[in-house]
């Protein structure tokens, strides 16, 4: 594969201490970064802990029995979340998603997204909550989601061949129909459509391709294929690992014709296409082909209160010292958080082979931290 095809750079690490020296008016509802995207987008991880190994995300050899994950009283609290997401919501965020770890090892994540479906934008509208989750636990959760008020799910899937799937997360003792259980229950509890993400890596699944296109066509669920990304340290990312979108789309097209959506939505990632003969939408994530960069609108915070504003920084902004200075109002807060999404220039993917070539080994955050 020819890696002079994927352009690429490391975000900017300014210090944040300035940002609360800036005296900026925030109650706009129309906050801009330095290339004029809004904040509209939300992604919360609630805890960094998983159930699986993934090798591209948590592989086992650090992510080991040993290793010390955060303690209870490290995490943000709800109320702090609830906090978080009222003022964020004044500041254009309209989208939660709720990640992890996996976000359905949390401890009552239900009451969370109770509270968190109370919040209202400044005109009036309910926020959109989601929650993104590995599907182990969906069929003991779903209903309990649903009646809490989660609006979708979005459910991560490589393989429905049992031994490749087992290589995918790193786990012996979870199936595939575990997985597939959980989407059907939360089918049946409304949580529609549900979203099924692949991620392909060339050595593992890319086999299962066809496969996952023949399980999911028809059914009112939508597939989206995610290019195999260069996020956080310990993945032992390889370009090569990487099956280009299009290649995917040529091979599925010769059994099953795609025609792609037009979607001027700025912030969503994925690029829809839907069947030809009627099977319903399907979608592809491209972060290392065709970086989607110019239209990213969301943020990140870590399970201890950090705001990431890249799925590729190397640090956070600490909110949750923010949030426990009874000096500042949530107006304060508002002014201060506000301008660190208007300092905001990140681009890392249309930048990707510049700072690949940077020996650091800290220079990105791990994405079951921040939850990718």
């Amino acid at each position: 594969m020819n890696q002079s095809i994927f352009p690429i750079n490391f975000p900017h690490s300014k210090k944040l201490s300035k940002y609360k020296r800036l005296n900026v008016s925030v109650l706009d509802h129309s906050v801009l970064d330095k290339k004029s995207r809004p904040l509209n987008y939300l992604r919360i991880s609630v805890l960094d802990q998983c159930n699986f190994r993934c090798p591209h995300c948590m592989p086992d050899e650090i992510f080991h029995k040993n290793y010390i994950f955060m303690k209870n009283e490290n995490l943000l609290s709800f109320n702090e979340i609830a906090r978080i997401v009222r003022i964020f919501s004044k500041l254009g965020v309209q989208k939660i998603r709720l990640t992890g770890g996996e976000p359905l090892l949390r401890k009552n994540i239900q009451e969370l997204i109770k509270v968190l479906t109370c919040i209202r934008t400044p005109s009036g509208k309910p926020l959109d909550i989601g929650l993104t989750t590995n599907g182990s636990l969906l069929a003991q959760k779903a209903f309990i989601l649903k009646k809490a008020g989660l609006r979708n799910i979005t459910v991560s899937l490589d393989a429905l061949d049992p031994k490749i799937f087992s290589k995918m997360i790193g786990k012996q003792k979870i199936t595939p129909q575990t997985i597939l259980n959980g989407i059907e229950i939360a089918k049946k509890a409304g949580l529609m459509p549900i979203k099924i993400n692949m991620v392909v890596r060339h050595s593992i699944n890319k086999t299962e391709i066809l496969s996952m296109v023949k399980k999911f066509r028809h059914t009112g669920n939508i597939l989206r294929f995610i290019e195999y990304m260069d996020v956080g340290n310990t993945n032992n990312w390889d370009l090569n690992e990487v099956i280009p979108t299009q290649e995917i789309i040529n091979f599925i097209e010769k059994k099953y014709p795609l025609i792609a959506l037009n979607d001027s939505n700025m912030g969503r990632v994925a690029k829809r296409w839907k069947y030809k003969d009627g099977g319903g939408e399907i979608g592809f994530i491209s972060s290392i082909t065709d970086a989607f960069c110019s239209g990213c609108t969301r943020a990140r915070l870590s399970p201890d209160g950090k705001l990431f504003t890249c799925l590729f920084s190397s640090k956070g902004y600490d909110l949750r010292s923010d949030l426990r200075n009874q000096n500042l109002s949530d107006e304060d807060l508002a002014n201060i958080w506000s301008k660190i999404w208007k300092l905001r220039q990140d681009n890392y993917s249309e930048k990707r082979n510049v700072i690949r070539n940077f020996s650091n080994p800290d220079q990105k955050i791990e994405m079951s931290y921040i939850g990718g």
